[in-house]
């Protein structure tokens, strides 16, 4: 099903063709499903990675806390 082209250059226009074409064949929905997949796998990699980031931090101002107390500050 090809995109109305009126006032597009040829260029353009194979390729919004081909882009439709590639979403309604098999291997558009699939490489859509693995965008997705990843997407979201860096959405909970980044979670992870503040709150490891939190953790470490919290565990930093302890020690910091430990060793100002030890000093006498």
């Amino acid at each position: 099903m090809p995109l109305p082209n009126h006032h597009l250059a040829p260029e353009v226009t194979d390729m919004k063709n081909k882009i439709l074409r590639f979403l309604l064949s098999e291997d558009g929905p699939t490489a859509v499903e693995y965008a997705v997949m990843l997407g979201l796998i860096i959405v909970v990699c980044l979670a992870a990675i503040v709150s490891i980031g939190d953790s470490t931090n919290a565990n930093y101002e302890m020690i910091q806390q430990a060793m100002e107390d030890a000093i006498g500050n």
